[in-house]
């Protein structure tokens, strides 16, 4: 008895793969393998990118913080440590939107944790 060899199927995984691969240069969107490969590394790099994408804004919201702080006279770290002992709820990303844009409101949160 012939072999049976599902190609409706991998014919389907494939044209999905090639789907993934359009608008790639070259050789990277039309042959098989090497859109495969180039494929495969664009999503382990989107997976990668996801996570960095967290460090990154917390970096950058750390850098704003920073710099709000030493306007009023204190480091980063002396600033977080003193919301965390009065016990203040703003996170790091409020914390930022505040120093860069509504330096008033900024102001009265270090005034708040100096007590």
């Amino acid at each position: 008895m012939p072999r049976s060899v599902n190609h409706v199927a991998s014919r389907a995984r494939r044209k999905n793969l090639m789907k993934l691969a359009k608008g790639y240069f070259g050789r990277r969107k039309n042959v098989w393998t090497v859109a495969k490969n180039a494929v495969e590394k664009g999503l382990n790099y989107a997976y990668e990118g996801r996570k960095q994408k967290k460090r990154n804004f917390r970096s950058l919201w750390i850098t704003r913080i920073n710099a709000g702080a030493r306007q009023h006279g204190m480091s980063y770290s002396q600033f977080i440590g003193a919301v965390h002992k009065s016990g203040v709820e703003l996170n790091r990303k409020v914390l930022a939107d505040l120093a860069m844009n509504h330096p008033e409101a900024f102001k009265a949160v270090v005034d708040a944790v100096n007590k």
